[in-house]
């Protein structure tokens, strides 16, 4: 069972799953296909990723053009803070973003579907963190927008950001021709 915790964008979803625990410790299911469906989830995963980072650390804001990927994102070791940007030209929430802080602890997950920028800064000393991927990667297909471009206005809640020369490259929201975003 997955309870959706409602964000400002409503494509994107929070899910909050069952925790079974006792003391031995603890189970929960991170991914069902028929609840995910019921929840109008239907993406068929193609690709798991993973990948650990430091303190300060942010990746993205990541997105592909030709192979759009969604995106069930998790963390397990750690605490990150992970944003979704929605870069749909003519969605009505064109240019606006939601954010939430998934942990080891709170075990939450988050469902970004294609069509958005996505990308997370690390909160903790390490973290760890796991998404499924609803296209596969294309590395000739990536792009990005700038974490810190002033429209955007997200605040990723770290003092001194490390980040790729990759993704400090990235252009502002508004440079990018509208044949480069996600139809």
């Amino acid at each position: 069972m997955f309870e959706v915790i409602p964000l400002a964008i409503p494509e994107v979803r929070l899910l909050r799953p069952a925790v079974f625990g006792d003391a031995r410790g603890f189970f929960l299911e991170t991914y069902q296909q028929a609840e995910f469906e019921a929840l109008g989830i239907r993406d068929r995963f193609v690709q798991d990723n993973h990948s650990r980072s430091g303190r300060g650390t942010i990746r993205g804001l990541h997105y592909q053009l030709r192979h759009p990927q969604s995106k069930l994102c998790r963390v397990v070791a750690g605490e990150v803070l992970d944003v979704a940007v929605d870069i749909r030209p003519g969605s009505p929430t064109f240019g606006r973003h939601v954010s939430a802080v998934l942990s080891a602890e709170n075990k939450l997950e988050i469902y970004v579907p294609a069509g958005f920028a996505h990308g997370f800064s690390v909160l903790s000393e390490t973290a760890e963190f796991l998404y499924k991927c609803g296209d596969l990667y294309h590395p000739e297909d990536e792009r990005g927008i700038r974490f810190d471009d002033p429209e955007l206005g997200i605040d990723w809640r770290v003092a001194t950001p490390l980040l790729s020369a990759k993704d400090r490259a990235h252009p502002r929201l508004r440079e990018v021709p509208g044949e480069l975003l996600p139809r």
